[in-house]
């Protein structure tokens, strides 16, 4: 996918676009074909993906107003990978063998496994699995009976349910099924060198950090990420997290080691765990992650993980660019992450020589894009 040209695909409302591609805006968490009529969103909220299966596996909802999933694709591959899906959606009973899929939608298991794989960045039982979860969410929200849920999302014990919980929904499933109520969580805002920042956390660890350039904005983006959770200010509790925090951002402090309460899938886990074993000073291409990982096609997969990090700088997101060299967009800010870079580099550079060592002077051209 050429960004530049689905963003203009976007701006021009072209409906010739309309099956090639939707775009998802990170601040409302809605994904749209290119040709709604909705308001145009800022170029940095906005992420694409070939298909609305892949945003809605990226947590975006489609749109009410443009209605992005009744519309055919374009490219067969695209097209073929869509039937997958709906067949792995229609599928109540657990996981579709490959071959059994396969047959569903006319080709051969290898074949359907490697154009899936292309398309998604997963395999068609890891699309499974995501949508099992997604309908277990729905149920719990529903205020169903866990086992109620369990059963009607395909789980065939309980045990194998709990032992994913805390990965997968970040709290035990009751606990989800009561959106987050009885889950404490803390916050404050200070200034730092960097602009407004909020650190929050539960009684584990931080969970949400964030820069802006208001309170109002930050403490709503918290409140969507813990919608049902007992939420209030903390001035003197969080202290020595913030001090950290703020010391970091103004290159008193060289390393942040602290204690996380994250929410995440397994591959979203194992991405930010690789993003904290990049030198400070350095960088990595999402490419350079995805092999890294041993998934050398998921580049794309990656970047999704990564923009959706909730922790800024301490899972240090800003430190992947794109495979030309350009910095790529920043969900705090592009400026942000160009300041972030140059004190890191400027920190690991000991008596005036450059000692980092891989990727470390991303060029500053096509910012805006992530």
């Amino acid at each position: 996918m050429d960004e530049d040209r689905c963003w203009h695909a976007v701006m021009a409302r072209d409906r010739r676009s309309d099956g090639a591609f939707v775009y998802a805006v990170r601040s409302t968490g809605i994904y749209c074909r290119p040709s709604c009529p909705s308001r145009r969103p800022h170029r940095r909220q906005v992420v694409f993906f070939p298909l609305p299966e892949a945003a809605e596996r990226a947590g975006f909802r489609p749109c009410r107003r443009c209605r992005p999933r009744e519309v055919a694709g374009h490219d067969p591959h695209v097209e073929l990978t869509r039937q997958a899906c709906r067949a792995i959606e229609a599928h109540d009973e657990g996981p579709l063998s490959l071959s059994v899929l396969g047959a569903q939608v006319g080709v051969s298991p290898h074949y359907l496994q490697r154009v899936f794989k292309r398309v998604m960045g997963i395999t068609p039982r890891q699309y499974a699995e995501a949508w099992r979860l997604r309908r277990l969410k729905a149920r719990l929200k529903e205020r169903d009976t866990v086992a109620t849920a369990q059963y009607a999302a395909g789980y065939g014990s309980s045990s194998r349910l709990y032992e994913r919980a805390h990965a997968q929904l970040g709290m035990t499933p009751a606990t989800y099924r009561r959106r987050g109520h009885g889950v404490r969580v803390g916050y404050t805002i200070v200034e730092s060198a960097l602009g407004r920042l909020l650190v929050a956390a539960t009684g584990r660890g931080v969970c949400f950090i964030s820069l802006g350039d208001s309170d109002a904005a930050l403490e709503t983006a918290l409140v969507a990420e813990y919608p049902g959770a007992e939420i209030r200010r903390d001035e003197s509790g969080l202290t020595p997290w913030v001090g950290a925090v703020v010391g970091y951002l103004g290159g008193q402090t060289p390393h942040l080691d602290l204690p996380l309460d994250v929410r995440a899938t397994a591959f979203q886990w194992r991405v930010w765990q690789e993003l904290r074993t990049i030198p400070t000073g350095t960088t990595r291409t999402y490419g350079e992650i995805a092999r890294a990982l041993g998934r050398p096609t998921a580049a794309r997969a990656v970047a999704r993980a990564v923009a959706t990090n909730p922790v800024a700088v301490v899972i240090p997101c800003h430190r992947v660019v794109r495979e030309d060299g350009g910095l790529g967009g920043y969900r705090w800010g592009v400026e942000r992450k160009r300041t972030l870079l140059a004190r890191e580099r400027a920190a690991a550079r000991p008596r005036g020589r450059d000692s980092s060592r891989g990727r470390d002077s991303p060029r500053d051209q096509d910012s805006s894009r992530g």
